[in-house]
C-alpha cells in the first residue's frame, strides 16, 4: 500500500544525489533500502514489530516468528514472557486432533 511521508530537505536532497550518481533509480528504491537496512540492523525493530503485528492478529504465530527471525518456539517464549495470550485457530486446533490421531495410530501399528 502506498504511503506518503515527508522527508527532511537535507535528506531529500541526498536521496537525490545517490539517485543521481546511479545507486538508485527512485526514491521508493532508497526508501526500501533505508527501511531493510533499518530492521537488519536493530533487532528489537523487528521483534517490536513482529509482536504489534501478531496482537494486532495481522499475522498468524509462525509468520510473526519469521519476521522476528526466530524460531516458532523462541517467539511463543517471548509472547509467554510478555504475557500476550497465544491464539490458536479452530483450524489449528483440528490440525492439533488430526497429528494427534497420526501419532496414536503409528504407535499402535508399530
Amino acid at each position: 500500500m502506498p504511503s506518503a511521508f515527508s522527508i527532511p530537505k537535507m535528506y531529500d536532497d541526498e536521496i537525490e544525489a545517490v539517485i543521481d550518481a546511479g545507486y538508485y533509480s527512485n526514491k521508493s528504491e532508497v526508501v526500501r533500502d533505508a527501511l531493510r537496512s533499518l530492521f537488519e540492523g536493530n533487532t528489537h525493530l523487528r521483534l517490536a514489530a513482529a509482536v504489534e503485528m501478531y496482537k494486532k492478529g495481522e499475522v498468524t504465530l509462525s509468520k510473526a516468528a519469521e519476521i522476528a527471525c526466530m524460531n516458532f518456539e523462541e517467539f511463543k517464549d517471548v509472547l509467554v514472557d510478555r504475557k500476550i495470550r497465544i491464539k490458536v485457530s479452530p483450524q489449528s486446533k483440528e490440525e492439533i486432533n488430526r497429528g494427534a490421531t497420526l501419532l496414536r495410530i503409528r504407535r499402535r501399528s508399530g
